[in-house]
């Protein structure tokens, strides 16, 4: 499970947003959960993996990572 969250801002039309805040009511699931949902999706369509942030095996390489960018 991902401990951790970063904010993804999407420009769409607002009739759109509407017509996807009333499908996702319906299905009982929020837009963040089927955006989620998507991206992991898309993401192991096109092989590319990922740890979650927050899981144990991650923390120290992410922290190595971020050591060396600056």
């Amino acid at each position: 499970m991902e401990l951790k969250t970063a904010r993804l801002t999407v420009l769409i039309d607002p009739a759109k947003k509407t017509a996807f805040e009333a499908l996702c009511a319906q299905q009982d699931v929020t837009p963040s959960q089927v955006v989620r949902r998507l991206i992991r999706d898309h993401l192991a369509q096109h092989g590319v993996t990922f740890t979650p942030s927050g899981a144990p095996e991650a923390a120290e390489p992410t922290a190595k990572k971020r050591a060396t960018r600056r």
